[in-house]
């Protein structure tokens, strides 16, 4: 299918052919037939990619200071790898469209296949001929409403919400400054919430057609004086409210708002305008100022919008969704015209050409700008990328190469992993499958894909595949791996291995029932640092005592990575690297864990991100493990110190190693930081070609997963946890 692309690292926009996205919980896939080109959020858009790295740096000074962030904890190269990885993350552009519905996920019962809906949604509704969308950002199209005018729920929304906020009563006197697409829908909002309207703008067309559309004035900037036709418009008193919905770098909108404005009015921004606040007159005028965030209610938050989770009408009686049915009634009541400012209508095919005019590469004069798609296409869910592609198939040992599909391309993967793979010359990298059409397209063109899909069962059914790479959200990870299993392949997953006790028996018994092999992403036990202190510390130095300090830096508590049914918790998807760790130097199983975290007053921090966790092994060795989101970036990360017959190993932040026995010490040192990965793998993919087993025991991965089990248990509970093996059956 065809989606319109824009690369923030080379600027390049394109329309690219990419897999049809997957169906998934929650939402519904919906077949498009038109989208609307939000021209001035997407305009930036393309500036903000166009300008060099140092233009995009000072346009968004706020990621330079992540990035910055990032240098002291990660050091320069990894800092520079992710910033460079996510600005070559391809963005689909677009967020407001309509079309019909295909296919209805799980937990989904307002929409059935061929209904008619309006979406909404950066990421979602994009400029693409098969868009996924969770079931809050969609809405049915009333009857006679067109799928021309429901493309407008988007942007609709957005000016509704605005107009909420400017609290319109029967009789206010309200100017709107900026009269594109939310300008001109603003206009109608207002004079159907009882208003009077004052439309102002530089373009006197605009102003013309705000007039046609219910203004009861227009004001050209710059050829009119504003001030004195707003006195005449409010007799003498000023606007009641002012509404910011010009597209703009100057100060001018904010200190004409408050100029025109009455004492104690309100001046609502949803626009996108610089906000240097003329204090005096803010203060002489006692103004109330207010950001009005995109479409109301549930914007931006991962529960509503991603898991589909509503608020109670009793208590937000106006959300995005329900924003966005208001408006498409009230287009089907007349009380909204659109048809008037729809100035272009392009094919898909064409969207490139539209986009030339809007960067002003044209002299066009443009407001409403539709892309359409055609309904009878056909749609692959697999694109090759390679022609002739020849690879070597047969029984594992006597092959020179193996052949590997890689599920999942998020930043880690794209990274870290990915361009490992590269390095191995055995390695064919055959397959790729992400449920993003777009993503999975990228990724494949960038690392050297024979193909690229976004069904992973098209993997899983390539028999020419030897191994299967699993690096997506933890929720899918026992599933794949299952899946994997049972079809014969051999498998690599991230960590965790599981999120439930019940994920990980149905994971046991698939490796008891199959032959492939399964490796776990615990990687810190391949580091250069962690095979020398074991050797340092030789076979005789147990019972160990292990202190493990992690500062692991803060996670938003509305990340997927603390949804217990998503990301599992930093407990189960973090914590779980040291446990393996232990095991790994003491050579023996976690027998009791006991685990207490912090207490009072969580405020961001999540009490769980803040803990100190006992660990007792069979061998009688203790460790502890001081796992912390609360402290400072800047801070090493992590930092291991193992004591035991008489003889302290200390690694720091696995680039600086000191070991010292008898008064002596010696040190290993390095560069940048290694945990392992490159070691990880090719101890993997050497284990997959000359079909080996694995070098870690089946049963380590089981204890360390229950390990992160009962540390939740312990916290729960506030008592020790033994570590029940029962669950092996081996």
């Amino acid at each position: 299918m065809k989606q319109l692309i824009q690369n923030y690292k080379t600027g390049e926009l394109k329309l690219t052919e990419v897999p049809v996205p997957i169906i998934k919980s929650g939402g519904v896939l919906v077949r498009n037939i038109n989208s609307l080109v939000s021209v001035g959020t997407e305009k930036l858009m393309i500036d903000l990619a166009k300008k060099s790295l140092l233009g995009k740096a000072k346009a968004r000074p706020d990621l330079v200071k992540q990035v910055i962030n990032k240098v002291k904890t990660d050091g320069l190269i990894e800092a520079y790898k992710a910033s460079m990885s996510r600005l070559d993350n391809p963005v689909p552009l677009g967020y407001s469209c309509a079309g019909k519905v295909m296919e209805v996920g799980n937990g989904v019962d307002e929409f059935r296949v061929g209904d008619k809906v309006a979406c909404f949604g950066s990421g979602y509704a994009s400029h693409s001929e098969v868009v996924f969308i969770p079931k809050n950002l969609c809405v049915k199209i009333p009857e006679n409403v067109n799928f021309e005018s429901a493309a407008f729920v988007g942007l609709g929304a957005v000016a509704l919400h605005g107009v909420r906020m400017a609290e319109v009563r029967l009789g206010d006197n309200i100017v709107i400054i900026g009269l594109g697409l939310l300008g001109l829908i603003a206009v109608q909002l207002v004079k159907a919430s009882g208003g009077n309207v004052l439309g102002v703008d530089i373009d006197k067309e605009k102003v013309s057609l705000a007039l046609k559309l219910g203004a009861d004035e227009g004001v050209v900037l710059g050829r009119e004086n504003v001030i004195s036709k707003v006195e005449k418009f409010s007799k003498g008193y000023g606007a009641d409210a002012v509404i910011i919905l010009a597209s703009t770098d100057s100060n001018q909108p904010i200190e004409l708002a408050a100029e025109i404005a009455r004492e104690r009015a309100k001046i609502v921004v949803p626009g996108m305008v610089k906000l240097d606040l003329p204090r005096k007159v803010f203060y002489e005028k006692e103004l109330q100022f207010v950001i009005s965030r995109s479409t109301g209610p549930g914007i931006y938050d991962y529960i509503y919008e991603e898991k589909g989770v509503d608020y109670p009408i009793s208590y937000v009686r106006w959300t995005e969704k329900r924003n966005m049915q208001e408006f498409l009634e009230l287009v089907g009541k007349g009380k909204v015209r659109l048809n008037d400012f729809i100035t272009h209508r392009n094919n898909i095919e064409e969207a490139e050409k539209a986009y030339q005019m809007i960067i002003g590469k044209s002299s066009e004069k443009y407001i409403g700008v539709l892309l359409s798609y055609n309904e009878d296409k056909n749609l692959s869910e697999k694109i090759d990328l390679k022609k002739d592609v020849s690879v070597e198939t047969g029984k594992a040992a006597e092959k020179t190469k193996i052949n590997i599909g890689m599920i999942g391309a998020g930043l880690f993967a794209k990274t870290t992993l990915l361009p490992l793979f590269k390095k191995y010359p055995f390695v064919n990298l055959c397959g790729i499958a992400t449920a993003s059409g777009s993503s999975s397209r990228h990724a494949g063109e960038k690392f050297g894909f024979d193909y690229c899909t976004s069904k992973y069962e098209s993997l899983l059914d390539d028999e020419k595949i030897d191994c299967i790479i699993i690096s997506t959200r933890h929720n899918l990870h026992a599933r794949l791996v299952i899946d994997s299993l049972k079809k014969g392949k051999d498998v690599f997953v991230e960590k965790p291995l599981a999120l439930t006790c019940g994920e990980l028996e149905e994971i046991i018994e698939a490796w008891k029932k199959n032959k492939g092999k399964l490796m776990v992403g615990f990687n810190r036990r391949f580091s250069p640092f962690s095979v020398k202190a074991k050797e340092w510390l030789g076979e005789e130095c147990g019972p160990m005592v292990i202190n493990c300090r992690v500062n692991a830096g803060f996670v938003p508590k509305d990340s997927w990575v603390q949804d217990l049914g998503e990301g599992g918790g930093r407990i189960v998807g973090e914590v779980c690297h040291f446990i393996d760790l232990i095991q790994y130097f003491t050579g023996s199983l976690p027998v009791k864990v006991f685990a207490e975290t912090i207490s009072g007053e969580k405020g961001k921090y999540l009490n769980e991100d803040n803990l100190v966790i006992n660990v007792k092994m069979k061998d009688g060795s203790v460790a502890s493990i001081t796992y912390v989101a609360n402290g400072d970036k800047s801070f090493p990360r992590e930092r291991i110190e193992m004591f035991g017959g008489g003889k302290v190993c200390v690694i720091d932040d696995f680039k600086l190693m000191t070991f010292i026995c008898s008064g002596k010490k010696k040190r290993m040192k390095k560069f940048g930081i290694d945990r392992g990965y490159y070691n990880e793998f090719e101890v993997f993919f050497s284990a997959v070609k000359d079909d080996k087993p694995i070098p870690v025991d089946f049963e380590e991965y089981v204890f360390t997963t229950l390990a992160t089990f009962g540390i939740m248990e312990s916290i729960r509970t506030g008592a020790p946890v033994d570590i029940d093996n029962k669950i092996l059956k081996l």
